[in-house]
């Protein structure tokens, strides 16, 4: 497939920022080419030309923490704390869930995720062998960082969950799925657990080139009381923090993705920088879960890689990137008492580029620069909520709606035109969604 992308603008968010009046050419699934429409279009003769001149055209955004199966339970418990709500709503309901159940759910989120911009996602749940959000997510044309969940009450299961994840799906359709290894949180897995996971991924990882590895991905420091939580249930040391607990054990790298990071010490935070751990920044449902306001300028004061991430859409309860830019951005300002904090531009690198740092992903999405993955939306302007435009930065934070994605393409290809979902079919998508929400239901009576 060869064609030429042409837009009102292009924010690549790489090198070459802004550019007007510009095309983006594509060859099978790589960008081959970059700049003004005038300057290129000679170049590439019998290259189909896809008009998009009412959008801005940007990478697309990546949402590094969510539940996609989850979809499924969107609305079935609110206003409630999240121990609560975990553990007198949430883990009953889920016990019901067979894994049509959890395929259904993550197809249902996978159609919400691409229809509102996000071409990337990475998911937390529970790996089953047949139906999975593996298999939904590639099904629906995303790419994916699909991972199984780590639970101290299930160690025998987890590793064969594991390794059925790995084997089918690690590397599927030229690297568009990739897998992660999931602990839940400190206060739900063990140190000796932990550990464990640990030197398990260490070994999948030793032949593996860097993109290509398998990440960790894990709930930190999400409550305020988590930290004590720990400390009583398996008798060790979180005084100085939870980040300092876990890197005293010997569990933390690189590769660990840490999803909240809402209470951490200063202890916590030298010590993410140190062994350059990852953040997945969730505003929305930590606010909606009252769980608190993580202290992200001060993280991206230091250096450390924040990425943007929904959380699952049981405690957001959508999976809408655009609104996420949004709250992060102005909760920052506002807690700060400070507009200067995280401006339009950094906020949009949490959810492009330092989305794919976050997920190893870096080499081939999170920008449009020559030699990557064709990962692109394009968001319509011309309404009156984008009208007038000065900064096309400015639009894409502060007033786009999840509704102005009009096309979605992901490894070149065009998963989403005129807002019609090529690789799915919504209706269908929807009525299975409702049905299995209501036999969910009656499992659940029937205990």
């Amino acid at each position: 497939m060869q064609y030429i992308l042409k837009g009102k603008s292009i924010v690549t968010m790489g090198s070459r920022g802004i550019i007007r009046n510009g095309c983006i050419v594509i060859e099978d699934s790589w960008i081959i080419d970059v700049g003004e429409y005038n300057d290129i279009r000679g170049k590439y003769h019998g290259y189909e030309v896809l008009n998009m001149e009412d959008c801005i055209l940007m990478p697309g955004l990546i949402n590094t923490h969510t539940h996609i199966a989850m979809s499924l339970l969107r609305g079935y418990a609110d206003d409630l704390q999240l121990k609560e709500w975990l553990e007198k709503w949430v883990w009953p309901l889920e016990a019901k869930m067979n894994e049509r159940d959890i395929y259904i759910g993550a197809k249902l989120s996978a159609l919400e995720a691409i229809k509102s911009g996000t071409t990337t996602i990475c998911s937390m749940y529970h790996h089953q062998y047949d139906y999975n959000e593996a298999r939904a997510v590639y099904e629906a044309g995303l790419r994916g960082v699909i991972s199984h969940t780590f639970f101290d009450w299930r160690r025998d299961e987890d590793y064969k969950f594991m390794e059925d994840l790995i084997s089918k799906w690690h590397g599927k359709g030229r690297w568009k799925i990739k897998v992660a290894a999931s602990p839940h949180a400190p206060y739900t897995v063990s140190p000796k657990y932990l550990m464990e996971i640990r030197e398990y991924v260490n070994e999948k990882n030793r032949e593996l080139r860097d993109e290509e590895k398998i990440i960790i991905h894990i709930h930190v420091a999400e409550t305020r009381d988590e930290a004590k939580i720990v400390k009583e249930k398996y008798n060790v040391e979180t005084e100085m923090g939870l980040f300092k607990y876990l890197d005293q054990i010997g569990f933390l790298s690189e590769d660990v993705l840490a999803a909240h990071c809402v209470w951490l010490t200063d202890e916590d935070i030298a010590t993410m920088k140190a062994r350059k751990v990852k953040v997945s920044h969730n505003p929305i449902s930590n606010l909606k879960l009252a769980s608190g306001i993580s202290p992200i300028a001060k993280l991206l004061s230091v250096g450390v890689t924040v990425s943007l991430g929904t959380d699952g859409p049981c405690s957001n309860n959508t999976l809408d990137m655009f609104e996420t830019l949004k709250m992060a951005s102005i909760i920052q300002k506002g807690v700060t008492l400070n507009p200067t904090v995280l401006p339009a531009e950094e906020t949009l690198k949490m959810a492009t580029i330092n989305g794919a740092k976050a997920l190893k992903w870096d080499k081939h999405i999170g920008s449009i620069e020559v030699g990557k993955k064709a990962d692109i939306i394009a968001v319509e302007l011309g309404k009156p909520h984008l009208t007038p435009i000065y900064s096309e930065l400015s639009h894409l934070v502060y007033a786009v709606r999840c509704g102005d994605v009009k096309h979605v393409i992901i490894d070149g290809e065009i998963v989403m035109e005129n807002r019609e979902i090529k690789t799915l079919r919504e209706e269908e998508v929807i009525r299975e969604a409702e049905k299995a929400k209501e036999e969910l239901i009656r499992r659940l009576k029937e205990r």
